[in-house]
């Protein structure tokens, strides 16, 4: 969270395409890493040329919410699925852009030592779910990593909120916490940060 500094520009993006694990194998598996803007629908049609892979894609890598994917994030994609697979209507919320396409990408990490993207919290409604991810990504690029003084992590809270403990998971719930206690919904808070540039 900021209240007036700049936005923490550092992020981890990963190489924009997907590898093949098989050499000769027209329906191997492969694996993909989840660019800023990516939804499950653009990922199927990228291996496949429509949406008929979205329900492989999300089984095979327990997403239970198909609307909550985070750029970095390794999916497993199995093309032989598309013949088991009817097409589903594209999801309502891809990973926000941070920034200009034309931008330059300031790189933290090597790739392997990304953070592994979290198991998605036990369903919440898509609205509550894309408006947290859309602060997240505005906040930090989604980053648990991301440091800017004081602000810390996913959420860029105060590190006096977190109490020394920067996991993940207690970003979460102090995120979660700080949101309901001042706005009552992440759609507030996403709708207080649309009018200020801050929550």
């Amino acid at each position: 969270m900021k209240f007036g500094k700049a936005l923490l520009l550092s992020t981890i993006m990963a190489a924009g395409a997907a590898l093949a694990i098989g050499t000769s194998d027209a329906h191997a598996a492969e694996t993909y890493t989840v660019e800023s803007g990516d939804t499950l629908s653009t990922i199927s049609a990228k291996f496949v040329g429509d949406n008929s892979l979205v329900n492989s894609i999300a089984t095979n890598n327990n997403i239970s919410n198909l609307d909550l994917i985070y750029a970095g994030q390794v999916l497993n994609i199995d093309t032989a699925a598309q013949n088991a697979a009817a097409p589903v209507q594209e999801q309502a919320a891809p990973v926000e852009q941070t920034q200009p396409a034309a931008a330059p990408v300031q790189e933290t990490a090597p790739v392997q030592e990304q953070q592994a993207a979290p198991a998605p919290a036990p369903q919440a409604p898509a609205a509550t779910s894309s408006a947290k991810e859309w602060i997240a990504q505005k906040e930090s690029s989604g980053s648990y990593n991301a440091t800017n003084g004081r602000y810390i992590g996913r959420y860029q809270l105060d590190s006096s909120y977190l109490n020394g403990d920067y996991s993940p998971a207690n970003q979460e719930r102090v995120a979660d916490q700080y949101v309901t206690q001042r706005y009552g919904s992440w759609e507030g808070a996403q709708a207080f940060w649309m009018a200020n540039g801050w929550y």
